[in-house]
């Protein structure tokens, strides 16, 4: 190199700058086209996240209307049917006093009863409507409510316990209700069949799932006979809500019912 005329050093060193010039320039496109996409697709990202919030958004527009609405007809229930059903009980009390006809007085009676489970079965309905009971706190209040009240004229002693649960749990209005007509279903079906002395109801919260056991200490079940429609009714409503019934008769019959919340 050191023998080589200046004119042919001069050449190298042209060729060399240039070739380095060329490279830097091949880096540069690279990195501002990999620039470009990567703005790209972080403008593409938003977009899809603005997108994804107006759903969003229209989501919980949706949502406040339904629970808007449903307060609506609870309102409308507690207003209307709840101050019609009090008024026929009142024509009824009022006329079993006038009436002097036995028969006459025990088809009073009979209205009177209908009325009161008129009235309770309306008491649930609005419980159910009501969005603000939409945590598992307040449905496991008003379950154990519920089981305290529907066997207080029994010989059947209710036990409560319950296990790890936060209160503050969201749980949708369909779990809630679907909970609760299974509830309502093992302690009737206890009630009528059981012969047992004692109902314990359980509620168990693991994170996210839930669990409600219901157990007896009576005759169990007898698997030979088929499966009733309250049995089927329970796994039916558990599986429409992506969630789980189980049965046992050991000492008893054990009914569990589990949920994702």
């Amino acid at each position: 190199m050191k023998n080589l005329p200046i004119e042919i050093k001069i050449v190298y060193i042209t060729a060399a700058i240039v070739t380095m010039l060329f490279i830097g320039f091949i880096v540069f496109v690279v990195l501002m086209y990999n620039r470009k996409q990567l703005l790209n697709l972080k403008e593409k990202q938003l977009k899809e996240s603005e997108h994804q919030n107006q759903l969003l958004q229209k989501e919980l527009e949706k949502q406040k209307l339904i629970e808007k609405e449903r307060e609506r007809i609870s309102h409308d229930m507690h207003d209307d049917l709840g101050a019609g059903i009090s008024a026929l009980k009142l024509q009824a009390e009022f006329l079993k006093q006038r009436a002097e006809n036995d028969d006459l007085k025990n088809d009073i009676d009979e209205m009177l009863k209908t009325s009161e489970e008129m009235n309770l079965s309306m008491r649930e309905m609005l419980w159910s409507l009501n969005s603000g009971n939409d945590t598992l706190g307040n449905f496991i209040d008003y379950a154990k409510m519920y089981a305290q009240n529907f066997l207080k004229k029994t010989k059947i002693l209710i036990i409560t316990e319950s296990e790890n649960i936060d209160e503050e749990t969201a749980v949708s209005t369909e779990q809630r209700r679907n909970l609760f007509l299974c509830l309502k279903e093992a302690l009737n079906n206890a009630y009528k069949h059981s012969q047992s002395d004692q109902i314990k109801l359980s509620f168990i919260q693991k994170d996210k799932e839930f669990m409600m056991r219901i157990s007896d200490n009576g005759i169990g079940i007898n698997h030979e006979e088929p499966e009733g429609n309250g049995l089927r009714n329970m796994k039916r409503r558990m599986q429409e809500q992506n969630g789980h019934c189980e049965i046992t008769t050991e000492n008893g019959t054990h009914l569990f019912f589990r949920i994702e919340l």
